[in-house]
């Protein structure tokens, strides 16, 4: 049952995962561009120029924070990653058929294996 409810929360985010893949290459984009307008700021000698690139950075900034659908799904590509690494864990942890809380059983297994 639990298996069965991760796949369907995974195929959930995995769905707002690619319905807001649009806006998070934007984010992307924009914030590359913010990099850029950033760099060339430093690089500016005159005051009309540092003025000119600080305002198209705002202006860029105000296109990254509307990008409020983007957020939601990096969420979901965070939420696809958990999911993903509590199936792993689910399936590491089947294999195990020792006590986990004696040591003496995780050494023997270990010797037995070396001794082969």
């Amino acid at each position: 049952m639990k298996k069965f409810i991760l796949f369907v929360l995974g195929l959930a985010a995995l769905m707002v995962l690619l319905a807001n893949m649009g806006p998070m290459i934007l984010l992307a984009v924009s914030v590359w561009l913010l990099y850029v307008v950033f760099k060339q700021f430093m690089k500016a000698d005159s005051l009309g120029k540092k003025i000119g690139w600080t305002i198209l950075g705002l202006f860029i900034l105000s296109i990254t924070f509307s990008n409020i659908f983007a957020v939601m799904g990096l969420v979901a590509a965070y939420g696809l990653y958990l999911i993903y690494k509590e199936w792993k864990q689910d399936k590491h942890s089947d294999s195990y058929t020792s006590d986990q809380s004696d040591p003496f059983v995780n050494f023997e297994r270990e010797w037995a294996e070396l001794n082969k």
